[in-house]
């Protein structure tokens, strides 16, 4: 049987478990609802093993398959089809695989809800997966587009689950409506392209012998640069980068689950998966190339100074995920395709890692947060705390753990386009190593700075919550073997090889130089060793935490994280709400309803005032008569 012609078995799995839990969420039991939500997602993990293998044999060329006519009008064509090849694999492999472990690590963390609330949670968790399946399985822009808008769906959906809490409904909001921005820029790209093109699919686009696109040889043609950016736009919007980024750090006010699962293997990978999808595209357009580095450098830098002095242990790692991302979209726009890929795959291991035991750690402190009522956690929880010390040095980039060979690629291709461009970038994954050992000093050493009944309860998580960690640690640690550099391995970089098919075309457009070995070693041993004695100096330097009364003007900007949202409140939504109301109160209620009513009292008046002609009264109606036929009469007399 053919792997690939079982493909639409991936994401029908967690859609049936969306449908069984949320239908039978009053009527099935925690264990069950546990169980068919976890295992679907595991059975559409071990299809996506299947398929992987299938794809990465020898001779495999790109597969599109067509189930039926989605949208058929006139001289539109667009079929609800699925396109397979090694980008998607790798994908599928993210998305089943750590959206199992954290699956399985929600069914112990949500234990504590009531039974609508678990089977609620379980069946949105399930949609969540079965959206970014069909994201990105999606054979072309607009079932692409589908999943894009399930995932925002989802996102709110979850990110307000706790919606007897106003906050959390108020950070659902602003999630979805600065979604719907970005998919703005997503919806003018495909229009744009149909007028141009005609169609929307992958194949016709960027086939290799009869596609639109690679048929074309015009750099930075106007339709190109403003197809690209208005895409870029809509990943800026599900990637969150500058300056749609304010959504994510809020969306912390989901479970701790769903945050690992919106920052580790869906949504936020989208933006990414989308570039790296029209990348044919893109290389046609170097000035978006240089637009997406741009915006990728400067949020890595910005998010990652907001994460210096942020004490909610969520939301550092909520600004270390925009961090990251703006990495990635640096590799994506010094044309790393492949590193940019590879680094959302170690990502999603560490980062979900992070999550997951940051959600440990809140649940044994009893929803508490803030790690200046934290430390000395590392005695109580073992387990947690080697575990979460793995991924703080996987994206700290310390060798040879698996942020380390990833991060690496993206700046080794940032150094060869400009040197500014990695100082820049190597400054990012300085900041990056002291936030997050920081926050490791201040969460595990120390003394404990709670209060004696947390102190009281502190225990380790269990196992259905220590064990993903466990396997999640073990990867974070190992992850990044699978793409050595050529400096450590003669054959090259193995995730670069597999993923070379997809990327080969944009190679004849983008020339990545590349950097001597000699020079790439330099460069490795200095950022290294530069980024092991910033990591020691924020462990000493936090460990025996003690508040700070004194705050100096920078230092508070930045707690406040440079008063972003609230300039946006200032430009944005109060002249917004403030023309809102304008509009209700003079336009709508003494405008449009002043002339609805008025209409509604014109006909109300006349009608009162006619109906006096309806008096009973035979002579009334007999000089109505004579008047009615002296009328008629003037008229024909005059008409002639």
């Amino acid at each position: 049987m053919d792997a690939i012609q079982l493909i639409y078995l991936v994401p029908l799995l967690p859609l049936l478990g969306f449908i069984i839990n949320g239908l039978g969420r009053n009527a099935l039991s925690k264990s069950v609802t546990g169980f068919i939500g976890s295992a679907v997602i595991f059975l559409s993990f071990c299809l996506s093993v299947w398929i992987f293998f299938a794809v990465s044999s020898e001779g495999f060329t790109t597969q599109n398959i067509s189930y039926f006519n989605f949208i058929d009008v006139y001289k539109l064509h667009i079929p609800f089809e699925f396109q397979v090849d090694q980008l998607t694999s790798v994908f599928l492999l993210i998305i089943t695989g750590v959206g199992f472990l954290i699956h399985v690590y929600s069914v112990s963390y949500m234990k504590e809800e009531s039974q609508s609330g678990f089977g609620r949670y379980f069946s949105y968790l399930n949609l969540f997966v079965f959206s970014m399946l069909i994201l990105v399985l999606g054979g072309n822009y607009v079932i692409m587009f589908i999943g894009w808008e399930g995932v925002g769906l989802c996102s709110y959906l979850l990110i307000g689950f706790w919606f007897k809490d106003h906050a959390n409904n108020n950070a659902a909001k602003k999630a979805f409506v600065m979604n719907r921005i970005g998919d703005m820029g997503f919806l003018l790209a495909m229009f744009w392209m149909v007028s141009l093109y005609g169609t929307v699919s992958y194949h016709d686009l960027y086939n290799s012998d009869n596609g639109i696109i690679t048929a074309l040889s015009t750099i930075n043609s106007h339709a190109i640069v403003g197809i690209t950016l208005l895409l870029f736009v809509g990943a800026m919007g599900k990637s969150a980068q500058i300056p749609l980024y304010t959504w994510l750090p809020d969306a912390m006010a989901g479970p701790t689950p769903v945050s690992a699962l919106i920052h580790a293997a869906t949504m936020v990978t989208a933006g990414i998966y989308m570039i790296a999808r029209s990348n044919i595209l893109y290389s046609l357009a170097p000035a978006t190339l240089a637009v997406v580095a741009g915006i990728g450098l400067a949020t890595a830098i910005f998010a990652a100074i907001i994460a210096l002095k942020q004490n909610d242990i969520k939301k550092v790692l909520a600004y270390s995920t925009v961090s990251q991302l703006g990495y990635m979209f640096l590799g994506l726009g010094v044309g790393a395709f492949s590193a940019a890929v590879f680094h959302v795959m170690t990502h999603a291991f560490f980062k979900a890692l992070l999550f997951l035991a940051a959600g440990s750690v809140i649940h044994a402190m009893g929803g508490e947060q803030d790690i200046t009522k934290m430390g000395g956690l590392g005695k109580k929880m073992k387990i947690t705390y080697v575990t979460f010390f793995i991924a703080t040095l996987a994206i700290s980039g310390i060798p040879p753990f698996a942020g380390f060979f990833s991060k690496d690629e993206i700046l080794s291709a940032a150094f060869a386009q400009s040197p500014v461009l990695y100082i820049l970038g190597f400054g990012g994954a300085l900041l990056t190593a002291f936030y997050m050992f920081r926050l490791m000093a201040m969460t595990f050493k120390g003394k404990f700075r709670g209060t004696p009944e947390q102190e009281h309860h502190l225990h380790e998580s269990p196992a259905a919550m220590t064990v993903p960690l466990i396997i999640l640690a073990i990867l974070s640690a190992f992850g990044g073997f699978l793409g050595l550099p050529e400096l450590f391995v003669n054959d090259g970089n193995e995730i670069d090889k597999f993923l070379s098919p997809v990327f080969e075309h944009s190679k004849q457009f983008i020339i990545i130089k590349e950097v001597p070995q000699q020079t790439e070693l330099i460069l490795l041993v200095v950022s290294s060793v530069l980024i092991i004695i910033v990591s020691i100096w924020a462990w000493n330097k936090y460990k025996k935490y003690a508040p700070s009364v004194s705050e100096n003007g920078l230092v508070k900007a930045i707690k406040n994280k440079f008063y972003v949202d609230e300039i946006y409140d200032a430009v944005f939504v109060r002249p917004y709400r403030s023309l809102s109301t304008f509009l209700n109160n003079v336009f709508d209620k003494r405008g449009i309803d002043g002339i609805v009513n008025g209409v509604g009292k014109t006909v109300n008046y006349g009608s009162r005032q006619l109906r006096l002609l309806q008096s009973g009264q035979v002579g009334s109606y007999l000089l109505l008569m004579v008047i009615g036929l002296l009328i008629l009469f003037i008229i024909q007399l005059f008409t002639k």
